[in-house]
């Protein structure tokens, strides 16, 4: 006891000093001391990160930024400035945070003072970062999709498993009060049996032809093309080089799927709340899709998935329907969407058509109060903050690996389905197709030496 009080003397001494504020993790004073910071790192600076995860990380005071990384060095030193920027106006002193600047994750991992890290990279830059903080003993927040593959999805929920690290899902619409609402109200019945559920998701519109151009000097654009194939640079292939807007890499199978993952995550993984199907799946799926035939972008446009689940239930999902969920059941329906809100400046939403958060087809179904001894749903107030409180308490998050990975699976098996003209039957125990040796052939892609889940010793 003599000995730590020492350090922390010694430690706080020295901050007073220099003038900055103590950085010592977590873990010097144990996880659940109740006046400690949780000292993050940022892996990846793009549009999602500042529009939302560094904003809504850095707000609660539990939380300390002490470093930001990205392979784009102009990402990674407007960063800086941002988080800077944030403690310079609410402590009122020109140099409280002296934010540190890494460009290449692996770095920030070995260092012992960042106890938890956000990651908002592009998808295919996921599952393996997140695998190797688990492995470094760093709590995380996981953008979605959880992952490229089905494999690289499995090999991170093990790892997670295997460490005990707190791993929150960025599927924030668990915090937002309409779709809890919702989920309740169909889970104790207040539309009857449920049979039917209708998803609403855009697609991607084509794009250009992108000719080859030279790699920009601020990039290390080797290692953002990680595990997939190597391929000339072009700009709307990456992101923009001078503002913050939507990149192109959303619409390119190499690193993602589309909106189907893209979006298809958060819309899942709500209507699985409500249909009670968290930690299980569909038992088949069948697709139809459009995709482009000219330009670079080559995700799909628009489409028509349908999942059969064992408990009777059949989930439809297009871009013909209004962006949301809309349960039906014998005796009505609930209709649930996220209104106004978006988590970027340049999400690709109908504003009019999603306005009206929830709705029902009798008003009284709204109205209805869900009774003590009902089903009452886990109630948050934000999901960062959630993640936050997990890391104090080591309590499970709304919204964990074991559930992001069941919603991301049904994200990657409706992709998949869209490639073939028939229906699929899907296992969900072994999460593999049955006697489809063609699909099963894509749960898991090739991966580039040296990067990738499969190069990760766990």
């Amino acid at each position: 006891m003599q000995r730590r009080k020492f350090i922390n003397n010694s430690l706080l001494t020295t901050a007073a000093v220099v003038g900055f504020p103590t950085i010592v993790p977590a873990s010097v004073f144990g996880k659940n001391a109740p006046s400690n910071k949780i000292n993050i790192g940022q892996i990846g600076c793009g549009r999602i990160a500042r529009d939302h995860d560094i904003h809504d990380t850095i707000r609660f005071d539990q939380s300390r930024y002490v470093a930001v990384c990205d392979l784009d060095s102009k990402r990674a030193a407007d960063a800086k400035v941002l988080v800077d920027k944030f403690y310079k106006e609410k402590t009122g002193k020109e140099k409280y945070m002296d934010t540190k600047i890494y460009d290449d994750y692996r770095e920030m991992l070995l260092n012992k003072d960042i106890d938890a890290v956000v990651i908002s990279t592009p998808d295919h830059w996921h599952s393996q970062p997140a695998m190797e903080a688990a492995l470094a003993g760093k709590d995380i927040y996981l953008q979605k999709p959880t992952s490229l593959t089905v494999k690289e999805g499995q090999q991170l929920r093990d790892a997670v498993q295997k460490t005990g690290v707190i791993l929150q899902v960025g599927t924030q619409q668990r915090a937002m009060p309409q779709f809890r609402v919702a989920a309740e109200l169909v889970r104790n019945g207040r539309i009857g049996k449920i049979h039917t559920v209708k998803i609403g998701l855009p697609g991607d519109p084509s794009g250009p032809d992108a000719p080859a151009m030279p790699v920009p000097k601020n990039l290390n654009f080797d290692m953002w093309l990680g595990s997939t194939p190597e391929v000339p640079y072009t700009e709307i292939g990456v992101h923009p080089q001078n503002d913050y807007s939507r990149p192109g890499w959303l619409r390119l199978r190499s690193y993602g799927a589309g909106m189907i993952t893209g979006w298809g995550q958060h819309h899942y993984d709500s209507a699985a709340w409500g249909m009670d199907t968290e930690l299980t799946g569909p038992k088949s799926v069948e697709a139809l899709a459009e995709f482009p035939k000219s330009g670079l972008w080559n995700v799909h446009g628009d489409f028509f998935v349908k999942h059969e689940y064992n408990n009777g239930i059949t989930v439809y999902t297009s871009g013909g329907y209004t962006n949301g969920i809309r349960y039906e059941g014998t005796d009505g329906w609930i209709f649930v969407s996220r209104g106004a809100y978006q988590a970027s400046a340049s999400d690709p939403v109908d504003q009019e058509k999603s306005s009206k958060a929830l709705n029902a087809s009798d008003p009284k179904i709204l109205e209805s109060v869900i009774g003590e001894n009902e089903i009452h749903l886990e109630k948050i107030d934000d999901q960062h903050g959630n993640w936050l409180d997990c890391i104090k308490t080591r309590k499970a998050p709304i919204s964990p690996i074991e559930k992001g990975h069941k919603a991301c699976v049904t994200c990657l098996i409706s992709d998949i389905a869209m490639q073939f003209d028939r229906k699929l039957e899907w296992d969900n125990e072994k999460e593999m197709f049955i006697n489809d040796d063609e699909a099963n052939a894509m749960l898991h892609r090739d991966q580039r030496k040296p990067y990738g889940t499969d190069f990760v010793k766990v």
